[in-house]
């Protein structure tokens, strides 16, 4: 959207529009309001809101972090991170499940204020760099937009990333955006090892082209192969990049209780899996035949 022709009331409604349509999209509440972080298990933190999900992992060499979120989450990060005794500073590396504003948008300042290294998948990287201008679906519109940031270094499917004795390794679940990514790591937990699942995101959003999609030819097979991708993971620990995919606030309740085990949930995860397909698979006959 451009101003510079418009007078002043009308250049002022125009940018009231456009305000109020990027309100619209984070219309949810729980975006923004704070969340207690916790120790979900062995050294992984969760360090969000209540619902976009941020998660730290600690090692003896310093933070790694995953999903900056808005802009406005940054200072909500950071108070999270240090009420659970580490320092903000700390974080060496950054990392995103995908390239929407709502999980990367504050990348550029947490970049600015703790010198990290920003770490993202390979397709997802022109997205990045260019503040969302490249997003296949939302690249013209401008409420979508988000402070562009220099990417470190580029992932590829399966690539692991490494800090002290933490590994984490990319797996490219794309559809979502080009470059969705689901995080797997390993932690111990009372001398158990549980495998831990950090899904990107397998949502089509309204909107989305699944069938003749000129921008992204290829949206339907990267949705199936990211199914493939998540139905084969094991997993005990069921997360992902927004709380409610995993039912954060009733698993926190109940490890809140004393349920140490609360977010251990293979079942819930397969079902999860399970459900996003059968509704992709339901969303692609539409298409498919017609009803767009």
């Amino acid at each position: 959207m451009t101003f510079r022709k418009l007078p002043g009331r009308a250049m002022l409604f125009a940018v009231g529009l456009a305000f109020a349509a990027r309100l619209t999209v984070q219309a949810d509440p729980a975006w923004t309001r704070p969340f207690p972080p916790f120790r979900i298990a062995g050294n992984l933190y969760y360090v969000g809101s209540e619902d976009l999900a941020s998660y730290l992992i600690v090692t003896p060499q310093g933070l790694i972090l995953i999903n900056s979120s808005l802009e406005a989450s940054v200072q909500l990060i950071r108070k999270s991170v240090e009420a659970l005794g580490f320092r903000f500073s700390d974080i060496k590396i950054l990392l995103i499940s995908h390239a929407h504003y709502d999980h990367c948008a504050g990348s550029a300042r947490v970049k600015q204020l703790t010198g990290a290294r920003y770490f993202v998948m390979d397709a997802d990287v022109a997205a990045v760099e260019s503040g969302g201008k490249a997003d296949f679906q939302y690249g013209a519109d401008e409420t979508m937009r988000f402070p562009a940031t220099k990417v470190d270094r580029v992932l590829h499917d399966g690539d692991t990333v490494k800090l002290g004795d933490a590994v984490l390794t990319a797996h490219l679940t794309a559809g979502h955006t080009r470059g969705t990514t689901t995080w797997t790591m390993d932690e111990t937990e009372s001398g158990r090892t549980l495998h831990v699942v950090i899904v990107g995101s397998p949502n089509v959003n309204p909107g989305y082209k699944l069938v003749r999609n000129k921008t992204y030819p290829q949206i339907a097979a990267d949705y199936q192969h990211g199914f493939d991708v998540l139905n084969a993971l094991p997993c005990d620990v069921f997360l992902g990049a927004h709380g409610s995919y995993y039912g954060l606030k009733e698993k926190y309740e109940r490890w809140k209780g004393g349920d140490r085990n609360a977010f251990i949930d293979p079942a819930g995860y397969k079902s999860y899996i399970t459900e996003r397909e059968q509704a992709f698979k339901a969303e692609l006959k539409r298409q498919s035949a017609g009803n767009q």
